[in-house]
């Protein structure tokens, strides 16, 4: 299994209102539509489409490789 890595892609639609939304997953799934379908189960009001379409987010497979530090941080600050 892989694990993917799953965030928004920056002023897309579906998180315009931040209410009730997931900004982001870290998924163990064998391939990316797997993964997205995964994510897209756990969807909130942005909706499971958000996850499942590369025009809305992100699906990155994480490696073990790489600098000490945090994967995901998903925090609506308000500005």
């Amino acid at each position: 299994m892989k694990l993917w890595l799953l965030k928004p892609v920056e002023n897309a639609d579906p998180w315009i209102q931040f209410h009730d939304c997931m900004f982001g997953f870290v998924v163990r799934a064998d391939s990316e539509a797997v993964a997205r379908s995964i994510a897209a189960t756990s969807a909130g009001d942005e909706g499971p489409k958000a996850w499942l379409s590369a025009q809305n987010s992100t699906c990155e497979e994480l490696q073990a490789a790489g600098q000490p530090g945090v994967i995901l941080e998903a925090w609506n600050r308000p500005k």
